[in-house]
């Protein structure tokens, strides 16, 4: 694709600051990075690909559009990280932009004549800005880049010792998604909540339908029938009297179920006569037919479980009404016994870069997410793995000859103990190999917590996913950045003195 380069605005050097040394590690951090961003050609790369995502064809938009969607691009791409590194919310981000030269630097907004910040909108609209296959190329190209293989040049980022892809460290873990505790008749009053809030919407444009009382009303109602739920939790009568109330709360669900179908429907005839937008109106009947259309179901699932006292499937349940890619996923945790989200799948080399990535929409055994592993590692990527690395949930026959057939050793824990006993005895290596892997642990650790959130503010499968892509560039760019260097080049001291 035709990329056409632009001249970077003049950005003024960063004031002094002394004695603080912890902006001095997060300015000599962001230097470090926009270095790599430079040297790398990532930024190249992620405008490329932002035009073929968008059908931005350069051949059919003058110079100025193009430099215009190029800087427009590479804002995108540094805010994401930038915001990544900063674990902060947008709103809070964008006020951090504002009054951080810092920040406005990295970013290349900071100009002599001013600075041009934005608003919580447009940082929402960079984190969508490449969808999940895109940034799946991102983050393998720059493994690409630093390993030498699929056809690139490898680039000299001055590094004492160079990143070692002989060991790879696999694990996973569950990416939970921002639900509550999934209670049965909780989701009854998730309902009510959703349309009587969307209902008041309706109501305050103008467009009325005759109710017995105010839509706010019927909140108050589901409120006291939950009090009156775990009201007699203990106690002999218990399990009876929570029968009856959950009629109650049926009876009410589908009566306020009727009054919000009948609003809709004036909407859907009417809607010319308010003030509301289109896109504002299009919002309101989403919100309303998405629980409308779960509203039997939610109802059914409720009465199986707490009246029929009968057990039903994963598959069939209702976890939320508001993220249907939700999996239960049972790990024996001590801190979570069930965790509610997607599986995370991640391999790491010594140094803590994640060269591996993947969120599963659908759950399956950890077993069998190492073959696919090796075959983007070995033959898609080309990387020279020589070691496989994982604890007992991914020990199994047939990994062990699927490793084998590759020429890749097996570091995966095996479950019999007499059988571990006796390689960690007898097998050079593997008792180092596997008392490191354990430090993958920490690893998953850092990457949800730290640059995904606690939990990830993230609906659907395809934002977690997009999610991921972003948290595991930035995570990268982060452990690249403070790995210890050979020794800084004059040209980059140079310039560090400068921003100084």
């Amino acid at each position: 694709m035709k990329i056409i380069a632009h001249q970077p605005e003049l950005r003024p050097a960063l004031p002094f600051i002394c004695a603080c040394q912890d902006y001095h590690q997060q300015r000599d951090l962001l230097i470090r990075i926009d270095e790599i961003l430079t040297t790398s050609g990532l930024e190249t790369e992620f405008v490329a690909l932002s035009m073929k995502q968008r059908g931005f064809d350069p051949d059919a938009h003058t110079a100025k559009e193009i430099d215009k969607f190029n800087r427009t691009s590479i804002l995108a791409l540094r805010s994401n990280i930038a915001r990544h590194l900063l674990r902060a919310e947008h709103r809070e981000f964008c006020v951090r932009v504002a009054e951080s030269h810092l920040l406005q630097w990295f970013l290349l907004i900071g100009r002599v004549d001013g600075v041009k910040a934005f608003a919580k909108s447009t940082s929402d609209r960079f984190a969508h800005w490449l969808d999940e296959p895109n940034l799946q190329i991102i983050n393998t190209r720059l493994t690409a880049l630093l390993a030498g293989t699929g056809g690139v040049s490898p680039i000299d980022l001055g590094l004492k010792k160079q990143i070692d892809f002989s060991d790879i460290f696999f694990d996973s873990t569950c990416l939970k998604a921002p639900i509550h505790f999934p209670i049965d008749w909780a989701l009854l009053r998730d309902i009510v909540r959703t349309l009587m809030k969307a209902t008041v919407l309706i109501r305050k444009a103008g467009l009325r339908q005759r109710m017995p009382q105010e839509p706010l009303a019927f909140l108050s109602e589901m409120n006291t029938l939950c009090m009156k739920m775990t009201a007699k939790f203990r106690t002999q009568e218990g399990r009876k009297h929570r029968k009856t109330v959950l009629r109650e709360m049926k009876q009410l669900t589908r009566r306020i179920g009727r009054h919000a179908r009948r609003h809709l429907d004036i909407l859907e005839k009417r809607a010319g006569e308010t003030g509301l937008g289109e896109g504002h109106v299009r919002q309101i009947k989403e919100r309303i037919e998405g629980v409308l259309k779960q509203l039997p179901a939610a109802i059914k699932q409720a009465h199986e479980r707490i009246i029929g006292g009968r057990k039903l499937p994963n598959k069939d349940k209702i976890l939320s009404l508001y993220d249907p890619d939700v999996e239960v996923i049972v790990r024996g945790k001590s801190n979570a016994e069930v965790e509610f989200g997607n599986k995370l799948w991640l391999g790491e080399t010594r140094e803590g870069l994640i060269v591996d990535y993947q969120l599963e929409k659908e759950q399956r055994s950890d077993t069998r997410h190492v073959g696919p592993a090796i075959g983007r590692l070995c033959i898609e990527q080309q990387l020279p793995v020589k070691s496989a690395w994982g604890d007992r949930g991914l020990h199994s026959k047939a990994n062990e000859i699927l490793l084998k057939e590759h020429g890749i050793k097996s570091g995966l824990c095996p479950r019999d103990v007499g059988e571990l006993a006796e390689r960690l005895k007898n097998e050079p290596g593997m008792k180092e190999g596997l008392k490191r892997r354990a430090g993958t642990e920490a690893r998953v650790s850092i990457l949800v917590r730290e640059f995904m959130g606690k939990p990830a503010r993230a609906k659907g499968f395809t934002h977690r996913s997009m999610l991921t892509g972003w948290a595991v560039l930035s995570h990268n760019l982060w452990v690249l950045a403070r790995l210890e260097r050979a020794a800084v080049p004059e040209k980059v001291a140079e310039r560090m003195r400068e921003a100084a």
